[in-house]
């Protein structure tokens, strides 16, 4: 099962936002709001939008949200 991983980090490495999900199409919309969300003075100190997989429950941050 291949689980999509949205995250915003600040410059520490620190995730503030995250929401996982199965559903490709759901996961590039909510990317692309991440990444829109961003204010450039956060982009231009190291924020960034990360869009990635993982193939289990168990690899999802634990605060994430988690959408099935």
């Amino acid at each position: 099962m291949t689980i999509w991983v949205n995250e915003q980090i600040d410059p520490s490495g620190m995730i503030h936002a995250c929401i996982a999900c199965c559903d490709e199409t759901q996961a590039q919309a909510c990317h692309e709001s991440y990444q829109q969300n961003l204010t450039e003075m956060q982009k231009e100190s190291g924020w960034e939008a990360r869009l990635r997989t993982v193939e289990s429950w168990d690899d999802v941050p634990v605060n994430a949200l988690k959408l099935d």
